[in-house]
């Protein structure tokens, strides 16, 4: 076992001496004439623990530990005083600037090293469970982080699950919280929608985003891989995707405590078809009766569905897209994020074709 170091502190060279003695056999010990000396020593060497006498002249025992508890490198650095004086006061003096234990001068060697030893036992005790929990720490933060990762990876499973039924959306999800991230990041900085924006986790509302179509799983496959358009009667039952959806989440809110995320799912789910009209469906909500987060969704998916191929249309171009999206203004969408879209529109040209960025 490694020696523990000692800094004996005191301005007789007496007590220096016959400290030095009791100590020298199982301990490193350094002696110290000053406060001054030691903060000086302290600079370049942290000892296990510090001897240090009350009175002396020019920096006292008390304003030097003072000067210990106020520097963070020093300031857990066991302190035990040496002093003639035994009056409780005193004592409660020196134990209320953070001093560990009070030995009353003259000391028997024996009886110092005793304390010696008990102290160091508690702080290396202490010290084995700032680690312990310095460590815990660590092993949650990572046990976290695995979680995490597993349950993104079972949320991209499902979403890719229901994308590949409809193989002509591929990568549908993927580009769309691209745009979402691209609309909700101008939404910060711009300051708009504050109150409603600020109070949003963003790295859940990206992660939820995923399941905004879960509820095509329960539509059809004749109907979902239909090479052709839709009549009314089938469209009608695509639109039931944001109801089913609903269902799914709720059935998954029964079965976990994890709520804030499924919020957002929930909300994505329900009211990305919502139109600022009135004409949008499942509940042909209007205006701000929309919640923000499907208006933004509201945006993002048009977009996509603008840009990629369909069978009953080709893709068009960004430039295409773009005045399709801002003649909806008003009408398709909220007027205030279809310019927060003008503004960032060739960040979305970028996205569409590297959805990594």
């Amino acid at each position: 076992m490694d020696r523990k170091t000692i800094f004996l502190v005191d301005d007789d060279l007496t007590n220096l001496t016959i400290g030095k003695n009791a100590l020298a056999e199982s301990y490193n010990v350094f002696t110290l004439n000053s406060g001054a000396r030691l903060l000086k020593m302290l600079e370049k060497h942290i000892p296990d623990l510090i001897l240090l006498d009350v009175a002396m002249p020019e920096m006292s025992g008390y304003e030097t530990i003072k000067a210990i508890k106020r520097n963070k490198t020093t300031a857990r650095i066991p302190v035990i005083f040496l002093t003639a004086k035994s009056d409780a006061s005193s004592e409660l003096e020196g134990l209320s600037l953070g001093a560990i234990d009070y030995i009353i001068k003259p000391f028997s060697p024996p009886l110092l090293r005793k304390r010696l030893e008990v102290h160091l036992l508690v702080e290396t005790q202490k010290q084995e469970l700032r680690h312990y929990n310095d460590n815990l720490l660590d092993m949650v933060a990572a046990k976290t982080k695995t979680v995490v990762e597993l349950q993104n990876a079972v949320l991209k499973t499902i979403a890719e699950l229901v994308e590949f039924r409809d193989d002509t959306t591929g990568g549908h999800i993927e580009r769309t919280q691209g745009y979402l991230g691209i609309l909700l990041n101008a939404l910060l900085k711009k300051g708009l929608y504050p109150e409603e924006v600020s109070g949003w986790d963003i790295e859940l509302v990206l992660q939820s985003a995923q399941l905004h179509d879960v509820g095509k799983i329960a539509i059809a496959d004749s109907i979902l891989l239909k090479p052709g358009k839709l009549n009314e009667e089938e469209f009608a039952k695509v639109k039931e995707h944001t109801t089913f959806g609903e269902k799914i989440i709720e059935k998954i809110k029964k079965t976990t405590t994890e709520q804030a995320f499924l919020e957002y799912a929930g909300i994505l789910v329900a009211a990305h078809h919502e139109r600022w009209d009135g004409n949008g469906y499942p509940r042909g909500l209007k205006g701000e009766e929309i919640p923000l987060l499907g208006r933004i969704m509201a945006i993002a998916d048009v977009y996509d569905a603008l840009v990629s191929n369909r069978p009953y249309k080709k893709a068009l171009s960004h430039q295409e897209a773009r005045r399709i999206m801002l003649e909806g203004r008003g009408r398709h969408f909220d007027p205030v994020l279809v310019d927060v879209f003008e503004q960032v529109a060739e960040q979305f040209a970028l996205s569409a074709n590297n959805p990594d960025i």
